[in-house]
């Protein structure tokens, strides 16, 4: 790891000296062209003074990634957990925060569950559909609310496909079959986006096999007067769950996911005033067997539903600009496990950036006020300052308190292992941040240093080593802090674009007071985490890709994974070759869940304008 330290440092000084020494003529895709959108003030990348990562549309297609999943786990600071191919299931964390302290957006919806964030990627969106992901690392309470206590994800769709129609099959090891249809429709006064797609495989070990389906519609109506664009989306996930959650040989567990997303949304401009409404419906149900073919033997149902409004808005002037927003929502849950719980929500929020000294110095104080039926009000300042060294060096620095709201999971849930605690609190944190970015078209530097201070942080805990029961407890006091790096350079050879790309994280959480061989979930944290991408393309129709993950976690376990890609365009017609895996790695992510070994996918893309 020491190795992989160093030539990170290496690359990243050497960097700018070959940049200093190459022709500025060199045009590439430029991040500082992004405007952020996960703000309700929207900024370029570059003048946002917080850690933000971008994986672009051209990131996407380069990254031997087939679901979301998969892709963000090339992230430094961002640790997918995942407990198998196809991204049946999978969690989410940034910086060290749970599954629960993590919040995903489809196109600024929040898409937590009230249930349990396991069920977090499973919204995830085909990436046939994703214009651009946005990584927001830190505090965002202040900006999103509930559960972005360690950071936000959100994604982006795309707008239009231009009357195309793509056809899409990819099959491969472990009876891996993949097809999809996606398709634009673009009319004088309204625009449509479908995708139907269908994932499957027979399982790399018993009991492993998965049966997925995506259905997306997204439409813009009245485009030549006041548009309006509604998102309908389901996604589906059968799948076999050997080990998820126990190591009994005797059982063969298995789970069935839905998650269902309606969403209108409109924009209203006047001079230096934009308003955003939103009205959105967000569904999910779980059905988990403990025994798949004794469905009686023991079963959870979860199904739960929120109905949200929510209205944005920002309003630039002489003094800067000003952005505040308003959300209710209300939460709904039938479960035989849970019972039968509703939640309301209400949510105010306020920031105002100030640009003074030739706009060289931004300051972004920020607050929201945030109030839940079963829950106190409570207030969660933040600010958030940067400084333009130069038109291409900033320097920034942030520091917020957040939050997050026991999930009904940690309240209620009973199994003859674990105890949910009706008596739990929230957990607060205050979080700090000093970072320097660079920012050109062609080179793209950030490091970024983080203290995170955290109270009543929710872990299960057992009072002896001899005991099976694991309550849900809250923790005294949990003090995490770390770094990361992030390096990315384009340049061209032969006319034809590369891209090099770094990043390494370093996390250390410390659970102070509290035994770590009592606790469940304590000990699995990333401490080192090193990825490598390399894009190039030596022929005009051809490109390749090749990526490289370290981890090295709390418990001592380290491994090294290597995947690559290769994709040949003949007309209209892509031919790929995905490989994941190389070196047959043996290694767990999460649980008790060997990941798959060595494997290849085959696919073919033909593409109708």
């Amino acid at each position: 790891m020491k190795k992989s330290i160093l030539f990170s440092a290496i690359l990243f000084v050497s960097a700018f000296q070959v940049l200093a020494q190459q022709d500025d003529a060199v045009k590439v895709d430029s991040l500082s062209e992004v405007v952020v959108t996960a703000n309700r003030i929207n900024l370029p990348f570059k003048e946002n003074s917080r850690t933000i990562n971008i994986i672009t549309s051209s990131d996407i297609k380069n990254s031997a990634s087939v679901n979301v999943a998969d892709l963000l786990q090339q992230v430094a600071g961002v640790d997918i957990r995942r407990r198998g191919t196809g991204g049946s299931q999978a969690d989410l964390y940034i910086r060290g925060g749970g599954f629960d302290q993590t919040l995903l957006l489809i196109d600024g919806v929040k898409m937590d569950d009230a249930q349990t964030g396991h069920h977090t990627l499973n919204a995830a969106l085909p990436i046939e559909v994703i214009e651009r992901i946005e990584i927001i690392k830190g505090p965002a309470a202040r900006v999103f609310g509930q559960n972005a206590f360690a950071g936000a994800i959100n994604i982006i769709t795309k707008k239009n496909l231009n009357n195309s129609v793509s056809l899409n099959v990819e099959a491969g090891s472990f009876g891996q079959l993949n097809c999809s249809v996606t398709a634009g429709v673009d009319k004088e006064n309204s625009s449509h986006i479908i995708h139907v797609g269908r994932v499957s495989s027979a399982g790399y070990r018993n009991n492993s096999d998965y049966d997925n389906g995506n259905y997306y519609l997204k439409s813009i109506f009245n485009k030549n007067a006041q548009p309006i664009e509604m998102t309908a989306t389901h996604l589906e996930r059968n799948f076999g769950a050997e080990n998820f959650y126990t190591t009994n040989p005797t059982f063969n567990e298995y789970e069935e996911t839905q998650n269902s997303l309606l969403t209108f949304s409109t924009t209203f401009k006047k001079n230096n005033l934009k308003i955003q409404p939103r009205i959105y419906w967000k569904r999910n149900q779980d059905l988990f067997l403990l025994r798949r073919n004794e469905p009686d033997f023991y079963r959870n149902m979860h199904i739960s539903n929120k109905i949200g409004a929510e209205i944005n808005a920002s309003y630039a002037s002489k003094l800067g600009i000003t952005g505040v927003g308003v959300e209710f929502s209300k939460i709904y849950l039938r479960s035989n496990n849970l019972g039968y719980r509703n939640r309301f929500m209400s949510n105010v929020f306020l920031e105002h950036r100030f640009s003074i000294a030739d706009n060289k110095l931004d300051i972004t104080p920020g607050v929201a006020l945030t109030y839940f039926s079963d829950f106190k009000l409570r207030a969660f300042p933040g600010l958030d300052i940067g400084y333009d060294l130069t038109n291409t060096f900033k320097v920034y620095g942030n520091i917020g308190y957040t939050y997050r709201i026991p999930t009904y999971t940690d309240l209620f849930y009973n199994d003859p292992v674990t105890s949910g605690n009706a008596n739990l609190e929230p957990e607060e944190a205050l979080a700090q941040e000093l970072g320097l970015k660079y920012t050109t078209p062609k080179f793209n530097a950030s490091i970024a240093v983080f203290n995170r201070d955290a109270d009543n942080l929710i872990d299960y805990v057992r009072n002896t080593v001899t005991e099976d029961v694991f309550v849900a407890t809250n923790i005294t006091e949990v003090n995490t802090k770390g770094l990361e790096l992030d390096v990315a350079y384009n340049f061209k050879f032969k006319d034809y674009s590369q891209t090099l790309s770094v990043g390494y994280a370093f996390l250390d959480d410390n659970i102070l007071d509290q035994n770590e061989e009592l606790s469940r979930y304590s000990l699995n944290t990333l401490k080192h985490q090193y990825t490598t991408r390399l894009s190039t393309q030596f022929f005009k129709n051809v490109r390749q890709n090749i990526i490289y993950k370290y981890a090295e976690r709390t418990t001592g376990q380290t491994y090294n994974v290597w995947d690559a890609s290769l994709a040949i365009r003949i007309d209209q017609a892509e031919f790929t070759i995905t490989a994941s895996n190389i070196f047959d790695e043996d290694y767990i992510e999460s649980g008790f869940v060997p990941m798959p070994p060595s494997n290849v996918l085959f696919g073919l893309c033909y593409s109708f304008k």
